[in-house]
């Protein structure tokens, strides 16, 4: 019989697990078919009869109720041996088994917490274990959200019994959002996201003792969250108000800095699989055999970019769960320091690479010998060690992260800092591991900034006094940094472009330093400081928490002393890259993540919406309505680092044309503009008064303009502004992508555009007006947009955009024929609802323009992706696209030359349609096309060399003048004439056309 449960390739032998609970099943199935017969039995039966019920319970759904009750009938050991074979299933097959024995799984782990079973937590454990980080396939989703579900319904039973494994799903969860959020515009994370953040706060707010159990990790979890609205409130009261958490002892973040991590948390964000196969690369195999292994282990596990959020958890699985003994530190097996090299190098974006370095020195930064193990630091410093001289780069970058980290991680705290990383080095002396640093201190190739460092670290940690700040020139570089957008901690580079992208924490605040700073406004602020930016800059964290909306003010207020041409030479020649950088460190330090998605940023003091008040928004404002190269070379960065540039500024665009056209903008419109209960709009035109007013330091490229009046001329070109802001973006975009392997630029928009719609879907129909009317050169006829609108617009909203191409209120297709050609031929492979779609779209469009449709028939019926099987719907289109037209001499004889052979009776059919709704004009036509065609001088509509006539097309026409009395007969000697001189060559049947 085959498995039910599994499925294997056929090289693969049948897995034992597997083979002895289907054996089990078979065997005793009649046993377990009611009626029931209940019995005690001997232990080797009792074992078989579990094994049985399992392979039931997951295997046969309609029986697997009445499995569990005989299970429940016969249980004499608190389900220990069934919760047991559950926990191997997950652990060994959970990767192979098919889809319905997942579901079950499910459902057995409920029913498990239900009889409160001996095990359930560590069943629990195994399948947190197995929602993979960094995978967004549905199956994973799938799982996260069924086992965050059940945490949250089975809270009350999880809690009495076997509280821990809450820890365990809150570290797991934790984890899990920060890979989610990075997805923020997939729809299908949505509800996922708030079922986990809906857990994570209630485990926080209301069992906090248990959280603390994680220990120091818990700390690095939230950092990457703090960006979250939700996570942002905890932080804070983590920093400022930890008595709100009523857990008795927890009276400073430090206390957490304190307690250690168990290993068996590290071990929840590994699967099982992936445990296996690096304890044997770290026992079995020789360093210089590795590579194979090591490739091996990269398709296997690493194969996707957002698989490197993995890296850190293997590295930190390492470091603290994964001890070698003493006979392997003394072999010649790879070690430990040099798989995280290796895996270092995997990373190959600077965030990721950041992340990997923070959880390798963690434990340096809050080391105490009484409690910590020299093993979980040993990694970091064999690794700098090793690397001289032949990758002395790694030393470098790895020896400064830490010495950067030290300074600024926690500022108010820098002493316990101190103290964790000196006593991590003086173990590592003592167990022999180096002799000294002297190893660092006499390396030549070691790079002086680093050395410098190093010695500054030293003489503080002799001195005792560890809080004299360190010298800007320690902090920064000459160069401009290149940081990357997550997550909103550490993130460090070589020193050639070396700046601190430091962890939340810094944005702590006591009570004493937020009364000093709350009489302190943005504007003020400005004044008398326009000498030093980079003092501005530093002021940004601390307005954002008091204030968002301060926090705004400041960062508009940067932006426009930056561009005004009166302050050149002020500012030290700061590169508009390097204060790009410098306002996203800032703002990410205050927890808000520049350019996410609408709604999802914190909202301000007064909840305001945060496409109109924001300091994003403000950006966006100020460029548009400035139009300055150094916002556009900032917005570049940007965008290059991964913030969703492109999306903001087409939201704002479409939504500034919307609230003007709802205000009164528009050639239909005759009343003055009232743009007061337009929001956006409300602010953009303020922006603009503001920024063109006489009279002060702001002006647009530094040119002085009156107080505009607001008509409709400054509405158009405040609009017209906003889109050409996008399309520089979209352009730039483009170019950059371009280059890349397997990006296809002509995607860009349709992206944005469905970033765009999840964050306004009531306005979905209007977005795809806006770009179509104000994005031609990129929008029309492109394929992977007018399929989204096909596929994402609702009936109604089809039908009001027919109404508005058929009243010419916009475009969509264009009159390029090659780009329509093209997106037909393109169209054949949608699904067949999306093509009836599009054509009723085309022939709206069509039949109101200007566009040579006889062309776009020719085209079609000539081209050699166009046939009977796949081609139905095309064929129709043309159809009603025809019947739709007027019959003009150039469509008559468009259609008298398509050819015999595809859909013979479409030429006929058309002709028959004609003669009924426009006899007379399709008569002129005819007779018109015949004299052309006969008149060899004359020049017809369509230029041929070679032709055959429709056959169809005229057997209608011989039928049709015959019924049509003496003007019929002269039609058809005529055409029997016309006929009887031409050369016909079918050999050579061509009709060349002008299809552009």
């Amino acid at each position: 019989m085959a498995s039910k449960l599994i499925t294997l390739a056929p090289h693969e032998a049948p897995n034992q697990l597997e083979l002895s609970l289907r054996e089990s099943y078979t065997l005793l199935q009649p046993k377990l078919t009611p009626p029931l017969k209940l019995i005690i039995p001997s232990p080797e039966e009792y074992i078989n009869l579990n094994k049985a019920i399992v392979y039931g319970v997951l295997c046969e759904p309609n029986l697997a109720k009445t499995h569990m009750k005989y299970l429940h009938a016969i249980v004499n050991d608190g389900y220990c041996l069934f919760i047991h074979l559950i926990s191997q299933i997950v652990d060994g097959l959970y990767s192979k088994m098919l889809e319905f024995p997942k579901v079950q799984l499910i459902w057995v782990a409920s029913v498990m917490i239900d009889v409160s079973g001996v095990g359930f937590d560590s069943l629990l454990v195994s399948l947190l274990r197995q929602i993979v980080g960094g995978d967004f396939s549905e199956g994973n989703l799938w799982l996260s959200f069924e086992i965050v579900n059940l945490f949250t319904s089975k809270w009350d039973s999880i809690l009495d019994e076997e509280p821990l494994v809450l820890s365990s799903a809150l570290y797991t969860y934790l984890r899990l959002l920060a890979d989610h959020y990075r997805l923020a515009q997939s729809p299908k994370l949505i509800v996922l996201k708030r079922k986990e953040i809906g857990f994570c706060v209630r485990m926080l707010r209301e069992k906090f003792h248990l959280c603390l159990r994680i220990g120091r990790d818990l700390v690095r979890l939230l950092q990457d969250l703090v960006h979250i609205p939700e996570f942002r409130a905890i932080w804070k009261d983590l920093l400022l108000n930890p008595n709100s958490f009523q857990t008795s002892g927890f009276t400073d973040i430090s206390h957490i800095y304190g307690m250690k991590t168990s290993s068996r948390y590290f071990l929840l964000r590994i699967t099982p699989e992936m445990e296996t196969q690096l304890r044997f690369l770290l026992t079995h195999v020789k360093l210089g055999s590795q590579r194979r292994h090591q490739a091996w282990f990269t398709r296997k596990f690493l194969f996707a970019p957002e698989r490197e959020t993995l890296v850190s958890d293997i590295v930190r699985f390492i470091c603290c769960s994964h001890h070698p003994s003493n006979e392997i530190l003394q072999s010649d097996i790879m070690p430990r320091w040099a798989v995280i090299g290796w895996l270092l190098k995997l990373c190959s974006k600077k965030y990721f690479e950041a992340n990997v370095k923070l959880t390798l020195f963690y434990d340096w930064l809050f080391f105490d010998e009484k409690v910590d193990n020299v093993m979980n630091v040993e990694p970091a410093m064999l690794l700098m060690v090793n690397s001289i001289p032949r990758y002395i780069d790694i030393t470098n970058s790895l020896l400064e992260f830490l010495l950067l980290v030290v300074e600024n991680y926690d500022m108010d705290r820098k002493n316990v800092i101190y103290n964790g990383v000196s006593s991590a080095i003086s173990m590592l002396v003592s167990k022999g591991v180096i002799g000294s640093l002297d190893i660092f201190s006499s390396c030549k190739l070691l790079s002086p900034f680093v050395k410098e460092m190093l010695q500054r670290f030293m003489s503080k940690v002799q001195s005792g006094n560890p809080s004299p700040e360190m010298p800007p020139e320690y902090l920064s570089s000459e160069m401009p940094p290149q940081t990357s957008p997550n997550p909103p901690y550490l993130e460090i580079q070589t020193h050639q472009s070396a700046k601190l992208r430091a962890c939340p924490r810094n944005a702590e605040l006591s009570a004493q330093h937020i009364s000093v700073l709350k009489p302190t406004s943005a504007a003020s602020l400005c004044e008398g400081q326009v000498d030093n930016l980079t003092n501005l800059i530093r002021k940004i964290r601390e307005f954002m928490i008091i204030s968002s909306k301060e926090g705004q003010k400041l960062v508009e207020n940067i932006l426009r002393l930056y561009i005004n041409p009166a302050n050149e030479g002020k500012f030290g020649g700061i590169g508009s890259e390097y204060l790009a950088c410098e306002l996203k460190k800032e703002l990410e330090l205050a927890g808000y993540n520049l350019f996410s998605p609408v709604g999802s940023l914190p909202n301000s003091d007064d909840n305001a919406d945060d496409e109109v008040q924001s300091v994003t928004a403000a950006i966006i404002r100020t460029f548009i309505i400035s139009q300055h190269q150094s916002i556009r070379l900032m917005l570049f960065w940007w965008s290059r680092n991964g913030c969703l540039v492109g999306p903001r500024l087409l939201s704002y665009a479409s939504r500034l044309a919307h609230e003007a056209h709802e205000a009164g903008y528009g050639a239909s419109y005759t009343t003055d503009i009232n743009y007061t209960k337009m929001p956006l709009l409300k602010n953009h035109i303020e922006g603009y008064m503001s920024l063109t007013t006489s009279g002060n330091d702001d002006h647009v490229n530094g040119t002085i303009t009156p107080n505009p009046e607001v008509d409709k001329k400054l509405i158009s070109k405040m609009i017209d502004s906003a889109f050409a802001s996008y399309r520089s973006i979209f352009s730039h975009a483009k170019d950059s992508l371009s280059k890349e392997v397997g990006i296809v630029p002509g995607k860009l928009l349709s992206m944005d555009v469905i970033s765009c719609s999840l964050w306004k879907s009531k306005f979905f129909k209007d977005l795809f007006c806006y770009i179509f009317s104000n994005l031609p050169d990129i929008s029309l006829s492109d394929e992977d947009v007018i399929l989204l609108l096909v596929t994402q617009l609702e009936d109604t909203d089809l039908l009001y955009m027919q109404m508005d191409l058929g009243l010419k209120r916009v475009t969509i297709f264009g009159e390029d024929v090659k780009k329509v050609l093209q997106l037909i031929r393109r169209s054949i492979y949608w699904k067949q609802v999306d093509q009836h779609n599009v054509w009723g779209l085309i022939r709206s469009e069509l039949t109101v323009s200007e566009f040579p449709v006889e062309k776009l028939l020719l085209g079609c019926f000539f081209s050699t992706d166009f046939d009977s099987k796949t081609s139905g719907i095309v064929v129709g289109g043309h159809l009603a696209l025809c019947s739709s037209c007027a019959p003009t001499p150039e469509i008559v004889g468009a259609v008298m030359l398509l050819p015999n052979d595809k859909f013979p009776g479409f030429a006929g059919a058309i002709f028959s349609h004609w003669t009924v709704t426009n006899a007379s004009m399709f008569c002129n036509s005819v007779a018109d096309f015949l004299n052309k065609l006969g008149n060899k001088n004359g020049k017809s509509p369509l230029d041929w060399d070679g032709f055959l006539i429709n056959q169809s097309g005229l057997l209608f026409l011989l039928e049709y003048f015959k019924a049509q009395g003496e003007r019929g007969v002269n039609m058809l000697e005529k055409l029997a004439l016309i006929l009887s001189n031409l050369e016909i060559r079918p050999g050579e049947t061509t009709v060349p056309m002008d299809t552009g």
